[in-house]
């Protein structure tokens, strides 16, 4: 009997397990961004719908880990186990190696090797190049478990220097009217920051308070976010023709109407559907994602080679149903607590 036949008995349907808790690897004893508490468990990124705090020991890439902290405190958990990407563990049989997945600062995918078997769980990712996060690499696999945030073909994400570049253009044409962006505090603030900067943006930035901690750590690791100044702190002649970054949140706590005729901005693959465009208020909507859209899913599918797909959240039906029609496997996981906060 060949090795591949004999692996069949130990197909990753028998091992990794859908439980309430999340994704469960049975060999290794331990989760996959699970949504309640654990023992262990192994982290793709740093999204609070992905990385909650109160696990016994976390297994993630070093920015994630320090992600957490900041965002819950430094014992969030009770031991962290930091895994440069590239580099693997085995534990308990099973061989763990994180793989950059170009999401936000630290994500990582997650392969799994056990019994002749290669698994690949994606968490979020992204094809698009981003100056704030390592690209996404394909790696090879028998099964690929991917997320299908916007897995329908009406979702194709627009390049994202043209999208800056309206945003540029506006402060141009309304040199008197500040720019509220509405971005969420990790991933999606810092890279419009480090996209502006990219395209020689080079004024001052200015930032809700919720967001000074993490653009300061995508600054220790060493992203070039330029000069910013708490929005909170600066004057109404400051910020008048400026741009001021901010959580979708503030529109709620009446902050921007201490503003002057702001202008409204919002930057996600949202921004597509021009009802949710209109649901947000921007009159400036870019869309910018750190999802992959339809074309880059179906292409990250095929290029890993996997004969099975598994789909973990977002879109999954008409994901799977892709799949069928290329001759793969297509499951829907139908994992629960994933929101895509980074959107």
């Amino acid at each position: 009997m060949t090795p591949r036949l004999r692996a069949l008995e130990n197909h990753p349907d028998q091992w990794l397990q859908v439980r309430p808790k999340g994704l469960y690897c049975v060999p290794g004893d331990f989760y996959i961004d699970p949504h309640g508490k654990v023992d262990r468990a192994v982290i793709t990124h740093g999204h609070a719908d992905h990385a909650r705090a109160g696990h016994g020991h976390v297994l993630t890439s070093p920015e994630t880990a320090a992600i957490m902290r900041v965002r819950y405190g430094k014992n969030c958990a009770g031991a962290f186990q930091e895994l440069v990407p590239g580099t693997g563990i085995d534990h308990f049989g099973v061989r763990v190696q994180l793989v950059p997945a170009g999401h936000v600062l630290g994500s990582c995918q997650i392969v799994l090797d056990y019994a002749g078997w290669r698994v690949v769980a994606s968490g979020d990712y992204k094809r698009a190049s981003d100056p704030t996060s390592a690209n996404f690499e394909v790696v090879a696999c028998d099964v690929f478990i991917t997320e299908a945030t916007f897995g329908l073909p009406v979702f194709v994400h627009e390049h994202a220097p043209d999208e800056i570049a309206k945003l540029i253009g506006s402060l141009d044409t309304f040199p008197e009217r500040s720019h509220l962006m509405s971005a969420y505090s990790l991933g999606k603030a810092q890279r419009l920051i480090a996209e502006l900067r990219a395209a020689g943006y080079d004024a001052p930035i200015y930032l809700h308070s919720a967001h000074e901690r993490l653009c300061r750590l995508y600054q220790d690791w060493g992203v070039n976010l330029g000069v910013l100044h708490r929005a909170e702190h600066a004057s109404q002649d400051d910020l008048r023709g400026s741009i001021i970054l901010a959580p979708p949140s503030s529109s709620r706590e009446g902050w921007a109407d201490t503003l002057t005729d702001p202008l409204p901005c919002a930057a996600s693959g949202w921004m597509r559907v021009r009802k949710r465009a209109q649901q947000s208020g921007a009159e400036l909507p870019l869309v910018i994602s750190d999802h992959a859209d339809w074309p880059d899913l179906q292409r990250t599918i095929m290029d890993t080679g996997a004969e099975e797909i598994w789909v973990t959240h977002g879109r999954e039906d008409a994901l799977v149903y892709f799949c069928e029609t290329q001759g793969l496997r297509g499951r829907a996981l139908a994992l629960i607590g994933r929101e895509g906060e980074g959107e």
